[in-house]
């Protein structure tokens, strides 16, 4: 997006706010290509469940950070963030977006373990190309700023997807594959704990098995079933 519409975004952010006020009309939502000239990282999306959750006092155990794949989960299965687990996942989501947000919607949480689940729009190139090492920068930075805040780090695989829809044609499989070797061998070099939703999830042919995606992409209701273990697993291992 260009500097001129960059401002003819803000312009009309500033008109209809002025007019919002002149009426007493609640403006609607920003839509998401709005958004990308106005809160790129969408660091609005958790400010008021943030501030809510530090008012209160309530330990955070664990921050699940991540793109529609773990914004879905809070829906799908509620009550698995229960006790101490936070989902702040935001759909379509690249990690460039969650680095910049990672300080806001993890570390200010004082969790004692977070989940970093990301890449998949990164392949897509949801904000633009993106090579395999500029996903690796954002991921390292991440798990480097909860290691200096003594958070305990998960790295998650990224769960299997044939192709996707918003982006037809597009290899996935290989990419896929490719980014959670990295993410294994990183994790084990840096002492974070890997959770293998991708082998969980795989037909072994590079999709997920029937039942487990709506979309070749996002989970099931049985999808997350499937996940839930490998979660516990991971969790009782950052704990260590």
């Amino acid at each position: 997006m260009g500097s001129v519409s960059r401002r003819q975004l803000l312009s009309g952010a500033i008109a209809g706010s002025a007019l919002a006020a002149g009426t007493g009309h609640a403006l609607p939502p920003p839509s998401a290509e709005e958004r990308l000239g106005t809160d790129w990282p969408y660091l609005e999306r958790y400010r008021a469940e943030n501030a809510a959750l530090r008012a209160s006092g309530a330990p955070v155990e664990a921050v699940f950070l991540g793109d529609s794949i773990t914004e879905g989960w809070r829906h799908a299965d509620p009550a698995f963030f229960s006790n101490g687990r936070v989902c702040r996942g935001i759909g379509g989501q690249t990690t460039p977006q969650m680095l910049v947000r990672f300080r806001a919607d993890v570390l200010r949480l004082e969790p004692r373990v977070v989940q970093i689940m990301a890449g998949t729009n990164d392949i897509a190139g949801n904000t633009g190309p993106s090579t395999p090492e500029m996903t690796q920068d954002n991921l390292r930075s991440m798990t480097e700023l909860a290691q200096a805040s003594r958070v305990s780090v998960i790295l998650a695989s990224i769960p299997p997807a044939a192709s996707f829809p918003w982006r037809p044609g597009l290899e996935t499989a290989g990419a896929i594959v490719a980014t959670n070797e990295w993410l294994r061998d990183y994790a084990r070099q840096v002492g974070a704990v890997y959770a293998d939703y991708h082998g969980a999830l795989s037909n072994g042919r590079g999709g997920m098995r029937p039942g487990l995606a709506s979309d070749e992409v996002h989970p099931t209701a049985e999808g997350y079933a499937a996940m839930r273990p490998v979660a516990e697993a991971a969790l009782v291992a950052a704990r260590r």
